[in-house]
């Protein structure tokens, strides 16, 4: 399943919202310099769904706030717990 992401690199703080089905908008602390903030996403959005960070893969929007990911299709379906709605 392919999903949209709003990337805000160099955050105070570090969390997940889901805008709708397939858009979230993830924050994190890292800069975007090599590549830093996209590992930091990866890491945030393996978490969030409880898989494994390689079952997470940039598609495109490498040096874009605006990116695609690729999660398992078996997530399409992934309701959050309530302490998921905000990630840490």
């Amino acid at each position: 399943m392919k999903i949209l992401v709003l990337a805000k690199p160099k955050k105070k703080n570090a969390y997940i919202e889901q805008v709708s089905e397939t858009e979230y908008l993830v924050s994190v602390k890292e800069p975007p310099v090599d590549g830093k903030a996209n590992q930091a996403i990866i890491k945030s959005l393996s978490n969030y769904f409880g898989v494994s960070p390689s079952q997470v893969t940039l598609i495109s929007g490498h040096t874009s706030k605006k990116k695609i990911f690729e999660v398992p299709d078996s997530l399409s379906n992934f309701e959050p717990l309530p302490k998921q709605k905000k990630l840490f």
